[in-house]
């Protein structure tokens, strides 16, 4: 029985159940579970400020699509303005 380098060994003998390293699986399924945690504190971290955004008088759905545009390229962002106002212009908006 191969012990892989990340298994965590208990009582020095690697469990392998039905082919499979049930410590490193283990292991992996609680590292997965607390990153899910904190990604969810995160989330909540994120809704409080823009319910303070809000209550500072901002508008938290402006807001949002001026984080989502910062996190584009330029270019992109320049290129999906371009079309935008080509297809507002072309429907009379």
């Amino acid at each position: 029985m191969d012990v892989l380098e990340d298994e965590v060994p208990v009582g020095g003998v690697a469990q392998d159940i039905g082919g499979v390293a049930a410590d490193q699986l283990r292991s992996i399924v609680e590292r997965i579970e607390r990153l899910e945690e904190e990604k969810a504190n995160i989330a909540n971290d994120i809704k409080e400020v823009y319910s303070e955004a809000k209550g500072n008088g901002f508008d938290a759905k402006i807001i949002r699509k001026v984080v989502a545009l910062r996190k584009k390229d330029k270019q992109d962002l320049a290129e999906e303005e371009e079309l935008l106002a080509l297809y507002r212009a072309a429907i009379g908006v």
